[in-house]
């Protein structure tokens, strides 16, 4: 048997860890129509990059293409025909729209909320005008357990983003294929395979909690290696991590 590389080892420890996901949460099917949503950074393109190895498999048969969003109002230097070169490279449809919100509407939610909130409105109406039944978005294990940290710091809520969600006023089910992935393999996978940073100049970036959350993380998993598997652990048990 050959002596595999860290670059091989680490290949199939994500390719074995995004089948696990599938399998274990059900999140592809026979038949679906997938839209993935490309931001740009290293996890959607490693989530495009997975799903198209996927797409060459008969089990489950199933179909995707990716949708691009552009926030008139931030800044960006994303290069377009890269991402578009990468998607269609792959077998998988490229889109792209553009949109922007004002962050004087509602002076009560935060601009980093009504940026999300617009383009989630987008995800949701390319999907339904493609005929899509669910949304894929590239958020890994590291994503979800920070989110459950702040819901329930800031929110006093044991809460997350579901692995898997079904939407209850529209025929449409967002997954997180990339939910048992560490961010710190999603990295080093984005080197090997060199990955194009975009580059994103958010005037609202300091105003989020997360990259606090995230330091704080790190320093729980100096005290315990162990805490991620923990976290998880609970969400699974206290039926977070699916919602019908």
């Amino acid at each position: 048997m050959p002596i595999l590389s860290d670059n091989e080892k680490l290949e199939r420890k994500i390719i074995s860890r995004f089948q696990k996901a599938i399998y274990d949460y059900n999140l592809i099917c026979d038949n679906d129509k997938i839209l993935i949503g490309i931001s740009g950074g290293k996890d959607s393109l490693c989530l495009v990059d997975l799903i198209s190895r996927r797409l060459r498999i008969n089990k489950p048969s199933f179909s995707a293409e990716a949708l691009h969003i552009r926030m008139a109002n931030i800044k960006y230097e994303s290069d377009i025909s890269y991402l578009k070169n990468f998607t269609e490279s792959r077998g998988i449809k490229f889109n792209v729209v553009t949109t922007e919100f004002n962050a004087m509407t509602d002076k009560r939610k935060s601009p980093c909320f009504l940026c999300s909130w617009n383009r989630r409105k987008q995800l949701f109406t390319i999907a339904q005008e493609h005929g899509c039944n669910k949304i894929a978005l590239g958020h890994h294990m590291d994503d979800i357990i920070h989110t459950t940290m702040m819901n329930l710091y800031f929110q006093g809520s044991f809460s997350t983003m579901p692995v898997r969600l079904k939407m209850r006023k529209m025929p449409i089910t967002i997954i997180r294929p990339l939910c048992l992935e560490e961010e710190k393999d999603i990295k080093q996978y984005a080197i090997n395979n060199n990955y194009k940073k975009q580059i994103k100049l958010c005037p609202y970036e300091t105003d989020s909690h997360r990259n606090d959350i995230c330091l704080l993380f790190n320093e729980v998993e100096k005290m315990n290696n162990e805490a991620r598997y923990s976290i998880w652990n609970a969400l699974e048990k206290n039926g977070k991590l699916i919602e019908e």
